[in-house]
């Protein structure tokens, strides 16, 4: 019998068994500042539920689970008959049963429905990001179909249920559903202008697409938003159109959709994104007007950027809350490591990147459920800045914090090179960097409203921090000069992020949070890489404030 060697020690314990909710000051707060006083209290409620269930080991076993064994791709049966299936794991379905019974497919059918909705995602989505997907593009499906309220009358209330019901069915026969989206092909890529599906006339606002979808998530979803070209000389003026493509149809029959392979991602991998065909006898109705796919579908598609920051956001914090709990516990050269002046500089970073994405993010959330004008003009500048931005930091961010845990951080085990992967997504999905900013260079040509909405958020912080007050100068400045901005375009949309969020945290955020984030992103007293911030802040309130607690 061999002798023992060592003693384990010096070891974090798991962070399990904690809400994830609760344990996160920016979130709350938010949900606070947001959601009417007579609210709150079931807010925060249904949040704390929400929060234990993803701190717990079970479901962070779902999500271990659901990344170990990606998607499967079941083309034809035994027979050589098409299935064009995908099989999950069953911890894939228990996140989805449980995010639809939470209400992250349906924003809209309640009071700060948005916000509300924006907070149990980004809780939720720390468990496991994949299957934020499908719920994502469920909630931002239904204001595109409101353009065809026929469809909107079947498919709505099932978008929006609280029950998950997997399996293809006819809509009539489901509780619940959930929609996809396919518009990016080969040729176009992001210029979904140069897509080449076709769509023939083939009944009352039904069409015949033929066509390849290079990029297709979720695609055991019950229906799919595409968009497809009409050709001129038919009843209508022909043109891009945004058409309700349903896996099963009316009568029970399967429609045409040919999953030719699962893509093999660098992250995502519980989530399934496929290429798919479809050969002339897919059927899918029309949603909106022949030649107006991209105004009808562009509802949806801010909605999904909006999720696109949150789920940045979801990222961000799950990866700092790893960070400052290992470097709580860790102790090396005599001190625990969140006590070491250089250690609390980085944890301190870390945490302002995290609060300053979730201020913006629910900021936003909170504009989509104000649903005025001046709220709409706000989100058509806000959007692209902050989709831009908050999610070109993820990265940074996961890989500091992996960095925090040492080798420790870079083994699967600890869970962070799941974030690490997971990090770069949603800077691509739903319009990369220089579709952001090129964006917003076009709503500040064409929407002077959106100027001033924005300018007037800001201004709500004018006098509070000298710092702000000069980058707001300088911000005007870069607005005042619009010739040959494109190559600029990038440097605008981290400006106008930056000053957002600095007005948001001092107006909001406690001084410590404030001061660090103005001295470094706007004055200028910060250096290239995370851990940089300078002497004479109060970094110890930052790294607490962004402490997870264990749940007693």
């Amino acid at each position: 019998m061999a002798a023992g060697t060592h003693t384990v020690t010096n070891q974090a314990p798991p962070l399990v068994g904690y809400d994830v909710y609760a344990a996160d000051a920016a979130l709350t707060e938010a949900v606070e500042r947001y959601v009417a006083p007579e609210r709150r209290a079931a807010a925060h409620a249904e949040l704390t539920g929400l929060g234990r269930a993803a701190g717990s080991a079970e479901v962070q076993r779902w999500g271990v689970e659901a990344n170990a064994s990606p998607p499967v791709l079941h083309t034809h049966d035994r027979y050589g008959h098409r299935l064009d299936e995908v099989a999950f794991h069953p911890s894939w379905h228990r996140l989805l049963e449980r995010g639809v019974a939470a209400g992250l497919t349906g924003a809209r059918g309640r009071p700060d429905g948005h916000v509300r909705r924006a907070a149990g995602f980004l809780v939720w989505t720390q468990a496991e990001a994949g299957h934020g997907c499908p719920l994502s593009m469920t909630h931002a499906a239904v204001p595109a179909l409101r353009a065809q309220p026929e469809l909107a009358a079947v498919w709505e209330p099932l978008l929006t249920s609280r029950v998950y019901e997997p399996g293809l069915a006819p809509a009539a026969g489901k509780a619940g559903a959930l929609a996809g989206m396919g518009m990016t092909e080969k040729q176009g890529g992001s210029d979904v202008r140069a897509n080449t599906t076709r769509a023939e006339p083939a009944g009352a606002d039904t069409y015949a697409l033929t066509g390849h979808k290079w990029f297709c998530s979720a695609p055991m979803s019950d229906a799919f938003l595409v968009l497809a070209q009409v050709p001129p000389g038919g009843p209508g003026p022909g043109g891009q159109t945004c058409f309700l493509l349903p896996r099963v149809l009316p009568d029970g029959s399967r429609n045409t959709f040919l999953l030719q392979r699962l893509k093999d991602k660098l992250g995502n991998r519980s989530n399934a994104s496929a290429e798919v065909e479809f050969d002339g006898t897919t059927l899918a109705w029309r949603v909106g007007e022949e030649g107006r796919g991209i105004p009808a579908i562009i509802e949806m598609v801010a909605a999904t950027r909006v999720d696109c920051a949150l789920a940045a956001a979801a990222v961000m914090r799950q990866a700092v809350a790893q960070a400052v709990h290992h470097c709580s516990y860790r102790a090396a050269f005599g001190a625990v490591l969140a006590d070491q002046p250089l250690m609390r500089n980085v944890l301190a970073d870390l945490a302002l990147e995290s609060e300053a994405a979730t201020a913006l993010a629910l900021r936003l959330a909170a504009a989509c459920d104000a649903d005025t004008d001046d709220e709409r003009a706000f989100l058509r500048l806000a959007v692209p800045a902050a989709k831009y931005w908050v999610t070109k930091r993820c990265t940074t961010v996961a890989a500091e914090a992996l960095e925090c845990l040492g080798g420790n951080g870079y083994v699967e085990e600890s869970g962070m090179p799941r974030l690490l992967r997971e990090a770069p997504l949603n800077s691509i999905w739903e319009g990369s960097g220089n579709v952001q900013a090129l964006d917003l260079l076009r709503a500040l040509r064409r929407e002077p409203r959106a100027v001033d909405a924005v300018l007037t958020e800001i201004g709500r912080a004018r006098g509070a921090d000298h710092r702000l007050d000069r980058a707001v100068k300088d911000l005007l400045t870069e607005l005042a000069d619009l010739e040959s901005v494109e190559t600029r375009a990038r440097r605008l949309a981290e400006r106008l992020a930056l000053v957002l969020q600095g007005a948001l945290l001092v107006r909001h955020a406690p001084a410590a949070v404030a001061d660090a984030f103005c001295a470094s992103r706007l004055g200028g007293e910060w250096g290239a890489a995370l851990g940089t911030l300078p002497h004479g802040l109060g970094l110890r309130a930052v790294v607490d404030r962004a402490r997870p607690v264990p749940v007693a």
